[in-house]
């Protein structure tokens, strides 16, 4: 039988151990030293205007100058409960970075990623005395559903404050897009989890795994039990192409095996020799990327409009063409293309604009494929909608909320992703959970205080 050549275990035990180590090693202690040394400490620092969750940089990059490691994980913690990971997948280069003094004026920011990264894992290997410690018990209980960085730092926002949190995943394990959706190289290790479980060990919060809304809780039913509810629910569902999808081997969704990946072993995960990416995100590179690492020798990512348009960052870009991926641009998808129940690969047209307007050329191509990763963007499946029992206001396919993060249902809040209006940034997603947190207890806190 004539079968399309995608396999597992292209590469030997010593290749895929290298290809999936850390993909930026940490700084040392000199290291470290010698780039804190080069910050400024701004007074009214552009750095820390341009974190989503507004870290004093300055202040935690002088702690690290002074050899106070504790201190200086505590001034991150304490802004962004998730320090550690977004140290290591934030665009750093758009964002803290890119704000830098140093940056305009000699080309070359301070490298505050890797700072933050060096003094939370440098805590986190020497722990000592609890950094934080739940508020004393409040009696109000609080559902928290979605466990991903939203719902993690809404749950330690709320543990904080002495709530009680039960919080609900439907997956196996806590994490959410963090344990699930990122390139196994950017959170090598198992880091994801040695966070999550320092999150925990605050208190007051307990995990309950498994739980689909919409399947195993419903919303009204949330709201009968607890007396306030955060929905951090991510983004469920993944846009289709739009064409006629084929049900053969190969053609499949990136997150799912770029999850697949997160939770296996890669030598048993299946590539093939020439593999397609559609869409130009940061999904679409950590898909492509993972692919040569498995053994790939193709890999082309494929995007409809413009190099500009592209929302992967230039340095992911980068990251992806010197690992062998070719990135072509203007061409949308035409055919998934067939044969005895074998992919083949890919016809696309190609694109340009007039004026504002996408529109074919007339010319067409076709792309050989064993392997074709749809990565076009995700969307918000409405699991609050009528199998939940109850409805939320929606804006833009997404949940509407105000600047509190208060929904359209009394007791319900949003963020993350699945909120309207957000970045799609794991360090944004940690900011609506803190604030959110914060408006929630100012809510139960006045239903206290009137009896």
């Amino acid at each position: 039988m004539d079968l399309a050549d995608l396999k597992p275990g292209r590469l030997s035990p010593a290749d895929y151990a290298r290809n999936f180590a850390d993909a930026h090693p940490p700084l040392n202690r000199t290291q470290a030293l010698i780039e804190a040394e080069r910050c400024y400490y701004c007074f009214d620092a552009p750095c820390q205007a341009a974190c989503p969750t507004g870290i004093d940089i300055p202040s935690f990059i002088q702690r690290i100058a002074q050899d106070n490691l504790r201190g200086a994980a505590e001034a991150i913690l304490t802004a962004n409960p998730l320090g550690g990971l977004c140290a290591r997948v934030c665009p750093t280069e758009v964002l803290c970075e890119q704000a830098c003094v140093r940056h305009a004026n000699e080309a070359k920011p301070v490298e505050i990623g890797l700072l933050q990264r060096f003094a939370v894992e440098g805590h986190f290997a020497r722990p000592g005395k609890p950094l934080f410690e739940r508020g004393l018990p409040t009696g109000r209980r609080v559902a928290v559903v979605g466990a991903g960085p939203a719902g993690l730092a809404a749950a330690h926002g709320l543990a904080r404050h002495g709530h009680d949190i039960a919080l609900f995943d439907a997956r196996p394990k806590l994490g959410g897009l963090n344990e699930y959706g990122l390139a196994s190289y950017k959170v090598a290790g198992g880091f994801a989890q040695r966070e999550i479980a320092w999150l925990l060990s605050i208190g007051g919060i307990t995990p309950q795994l498994n739980r689909r809304l919409g399947r195993d809780i419903t919303l009204d039913g949330l709201l009968a039990e607890y007396d306030a509810v955060f929905l951090g629910l991510g983004l469920a569902g993944v846009n289709a192409l739009g064409i006629a999808e084929p049900q053969v081997p190969g053609l499949r969704d990136a997150v799912d095996f770029i999850a697949e990946l997160r939770q296996s072993a890669p030598e048993i995960v299946a590539v093939g020799r020439r593999v397609v990416v559609i869409g130009g995100g940061m999904t679409a590179v950590d898909a492509a990327v993972q692919s040569r690492l498995l053994g790939a020798e193709q890999v082309t990512m494929v995007y409809r409009r413009g190099p500009s348009a592209l929302s992967a960052s230039e340095y992911e870009q980068h990251w992806a063409q010197t690992h062998g991926v070719t990135i072509r641009c203007w061409a949308r998808p035409l055919a998934v293309e067939a044969s005895g129940g074998v992919l083949r690969g890919m016809r696309f047209a190609a694109t340009r604009l007039e004026g504002s307007q996408l529109v074919d050329t007339g010319e067409q191509f076709f792309i050989e494929a064993d392997l074709v990763l749809r990565a076009i963007g995700q969307a918000y499946g409405d699991e609050t909608g009528e199998a939940a029992g109850a409805a939320i206001a929606l804006e833009g396919g997404r949940i509407r909320t105000d600047a509190q993060f208060r929904t359209s249902l009394p007791r319900v809040w949003a963020g993350g992703d699945c909120r309207a209006g957000g970045r799609d940034l794991t360090v944004e997603a940690v900011e609506h959970g803190k604030r959110a947190a914060e408006s929630i207890h100012a809510a139960l806190t006045q239903e206290l205080a009137h009896g």
